[in-house]
């Protein structure tokens, strides 16, 4: 029986990978690799099993990709403040515990993340609607076909799945691709510059 059930659940994990065609994964680094290149900050933000998605990819993104001697990615994980959060929903709704954040911080050009396992969480959505009036890039990370999120967002990676723990499960292997496809990146482009350096100080 719990063979069955465990053979089931991974069956559906996989068909949530085999879903997401490679130039979707390439399309939201690109998006990433954009910010970092013009100093910009990619915000993240989600609900219960989503917000702690959103605190582990900032983690990842933000010491994760770090190299020494390479200027960071700049990575906030709007779900990680309990205080800020609390007066926010308290003093006008929950609805705005992440648009409020924004509203502090956001840059244009800069890029927000939206994890969302329905696509359709209130707070997600007025966040994202504001983040495209200042002129930041959206990406959804979006489960159950997409909801309102995916019509909303610039760019997503969604999955059909309507099972939350595989939809967070698949949300969580993103994170790990998308950190540690940029630490290689970072630290390529760290070496390529060192030899550029060792060159120009040899006047080869």
């Amino acid at each position: 029986m719990l063979s069955e059930f465990v053979s089931s659940y991974c069956r559906g994990l996989e068909a949530c990978r085999q879903e997401v065609p490679a130039e979707d994964l390439e399309r939201v680094l690109q998006a990433i690799l954009r910010a970092y290149e013009a100093d910009g900050t990619v915000f993240v933000l989600g609900n219960g099993g989503s917000a702690s998605t959103a605190s582990h990819l900032a983690c990842d993104m933000g010491k994760g990709t770090a190299i020494p001697g390479q200027r960071r990615l700049r990575v906030v994980s709007l779900t990680d403040n309990p205080a800020l959060l609390t007066a926010w929903a308290n003093d006008t709704s929950y609805e705005m515990v992440f648009k409020e954040q924004l509203e502090n911080l956001l840059q244009p050009g800069d890029v927000v993340i939206a994890i969302s396992a329905s696509g359709n969480s209130p707070n997600v959505l007025r966040a994202v609607e504001y983040a495209k009036q200042q002129g930041a890039v959206t990406i959804g990370l979006i489960g159950f076909g997409g909801g309102k999120l995916k019509r909303l967002v610039d760019l997503d990676i969604t999955v059909s799945s309507r099972n939350y723990g595989q939809v967070e499960d698949y949300h969580l292997t993103l994170n790990h691709i998308f950190s540690q496809y940029l630490r290689q990146r970072f630290g390529t482009s760290s070496d390529q510059e060192a030899m550029v350096n060792v060159a120009v100080e040899s006047g080869t």
